[in-house]
């Protein structure tokens, strides 16, 4: 049947049937070879020997297909390449023309792998550079290694400054990647963070409330958590602070200084407000005023506050609107350390005989540092003018001893030079 088919396609004329012809039967003879080939012995292939079963057989077997392959593309481009030149106008060929095509184009490597019990040697470099359809072996597929973008893991987030948008951008905003490195999951919440949807969108929400670009870096680095809240949860909570008559600059200078302020929800800020202004007694004006001064009131606990009261009023003798006037003076004693303040009080009370009511009138001197306390009182009572009795002559303000600088201190107060001062200082 095949040779009918191929007589029928061989009755046609001009050059078109005859490239037509020696196609088809190059076809015909490379499948009929094909089927022929069941088995093939042992051959030495790039120095393996390897031995004819139906594995080496699918090799060998593609290998030879490549190959065919190339060289029929070769002898077909060489006819007709010569049949162009030659101009052949060829009217019909016989079967013994057909045979001499045959003939002709059958390529000599394939008859020689035809024969059994041959020893061939074949050029693998056509093949050096497989396919990338082509299949390969489990093997081969897990031997692949791909260098990874990021990696994968790293004890400090400097490794993915450079491979990351967000981080990188970060640091251009001030943001202290080291210290956030040091909280335990916040490096990988970091990195799994889109800087153009995450981080975006809640930049430009403080920046609309009246933060500063500058703070944003202080901001972040204190709280990365806030690049986490929802823009929802944000505008709720300073939607109630401004409820509460806080205006738009005191919101944005307290968020910038208590950059936890709006990770706590409505309630719990509101609670917060109602405890300062219960426990102190204070106006609803007065409760604005000292946590606008000191927001960090609203985001930390709430049990160092209450102990310290408690100080002031059982340990230390304080009236209650005695405390209420100090911390209306100075808020942060709320959260200072239980015990310095009480080591300053020891001091100024019962070293420096000052009674409350004048504790009371200058609170400022409860949060002075006790060191700068000592010495100069010490330095007064050596000069003979520690007197802090405002009916006395040469009465010394416990504010002016506190907040003045070494020079003014010695000039104004205890009328030496600063060398005399530095001199004595050596002697304690």
């Amino acid at each position: 049947m095949a040779s009918t088919c191929a007589q029928l396609c061989l009755r046609g004329t001009g050059p078109l049937y005859s490239k037509t012809v020696s196609s088809t039967w190059q076809y015909y003879t490379r499948v009929q070879q094909r089927i022929k080939v069941t088995r093939v012995p042992t051959k030495v292939i790039s120095g393996l020997s390897i031995r004819g079963n139906h594995t080496t057989a699918t090799t060998l077997t593609r290998l030879r297909w490549k190959q065919q392959i190339c060289f029929y593309s070769d002898s077909a481009a060489k006819y007709l390449t010569t049949e162009a030149k030659e101009g052949t106008n060829t009217q019909e060929l016989s079967r013994t023309n057909v045979g001499a095509h045959k003939t002709s184009l059958l390529p000599t490597r394939d008859a020689a792998l035809t024969t059994e019990n041959s020893h061939i040697s074949l050029d693998l470099d056509p093949v050096a550079q497989p396919s990338a359809l082509e299949e390969i072996s489990d093997e081969e597929a897990i031997s692949i290694s791909v260098p990874s973008a990021i990696p994968p893991a790293s004890t400090t987030l400097r490794d993915y400054v450079d491979k990351s948008e967000t981080l990188s951008k970060l640091v251009q905003l001030g943001v202290n990647l080291w210290k956030l490195e040091q909280r335990p999951n916040v490096g990988s919440m970091l990195l799994r963070l889109n800087f153009n949807t995450d981080v975006t969108p809640r930049l430009l929400f403080l920046k609309d409330i009246g933060v500063e670009d500058s703070r944003f870096g202080y901001i972040i680095s204190h709280n990365p958590f806030i690049l986490t809240e929802s823009l929802e949860n944000l505008q709720a909570r300073v939607n109630y602070l401004k409820s509460k008559n806080f205006s738009s600059e005191t919101v944005a200078s307290m968020v910038s200084r208590a950059p936890y302020l709006l990770n706590f929800s409505v309630n719990r800020l509101d609670n917060r407000l109602g405890f300062y202004q219960q426990q102190l007694s204070l106006s609803a004006n007065n409760t604005r005023n000292i946590v606008a001064r000191l927001p960090r009131l609203l985001c930390g606990s709430l049990e160092p506050v209450k102990e310290n009261l408690k100080v002031c009023e059982i340990e230390l003798g304080f009236k209650r609107n005695e405390i209420q006037n100090i911390v209306l003076a100075v808020p942060k004693l709320l959260t200072a350390n239980k015990r310095k303040l009480t080591e300053i009080f020891d001091f100024i009370h019962n070293t420096m005989k000052v009674p409350h009511h004048l504790i009371t009138k200058f609170p400022q001197v409860l949060n002075s540092k006790y060191l700068r306390l000592r010495e100069r009182h010490l330095f007064l009572e050596y000069l003979g003018k520690a007197q802090y009795d405002p009916t006395l002559p040469s009465y010394i303000s416990l504010d002016r001893l506190v907040s003045l600088p070494d020079e003014t201190f010695c000039t104004e107060l205890a009328l030496a030079t600063l060398e005399d001062f530095y001199l004595f200082q050596k002697t304690l």
